[in-house]
């Protein structure tokens, strides 16, 4: 039995993904996909989500970068990760870098507005609403002291 070549790194939108994985696992590697997301895609990309993505041949993968390409059209809406975007009402699959430098926008317009939210991004405090008296302590805070009578 001949022995396939293994590709380590398969390039699909800018980012290398790791070959030695399954296919459903190095998708998660893209950062805007998960494991619900990958799996939908390796079923509309036609590719076994459990192959190796380096033994798979040119074929499978090139399937697998159009479907990533344009996952927005084969899904409804609420299987976006940018459902609404904020400055043009529509849906979106944001994906990489675009996925980051959106969420870092979203942040500068909270702290812009002044909304709570912001704020406590502002101030590096927790923002969704978790409790604060005992965790997320950073620096030298070690525990409650007493006050001396």
């Amino acid at each position: 039995m001949e022995e396939q070549e293994i590709n380590y790194f398969v390039r699909i939108e800018n980012t290398d993904l790791d070959g030695t994985k399954a296919v459903q696992i190095a998708l998660t590697g893209l950062a805007g996909i998960g494991m619900h997301t990958s799996s939908v895609i390796s079923k509309l990309a036609d590719v076994d989500p459990r192959a190796t993505l380096g033994l798979l041949e040119d074929e499978p993968v090139d399937r697998i970068r159009a479907v990533v390409a344009s996952y927005k059209d084969h899904v409804p809406t609420w299987m976006l990760n940018r459902q609404k975007d904020v400055y043009t009402g529509e849906a979106k699959q944001l994906l990489g870098q675009d996925l980051r430098m959106a969420i870092e926008d979203d942040v500068n317009r909270m702290r812009k507005i002044r909304s709570y939210r912001g704020i406590r991004h502002e101030t590096g405090q927790k923002v969704r609403g978790q409790r604060t008296k005992s965790t997320g302590r950073t620096g030298t805070t070690v525990g409650v002291r007493r006050k001396k009578n």
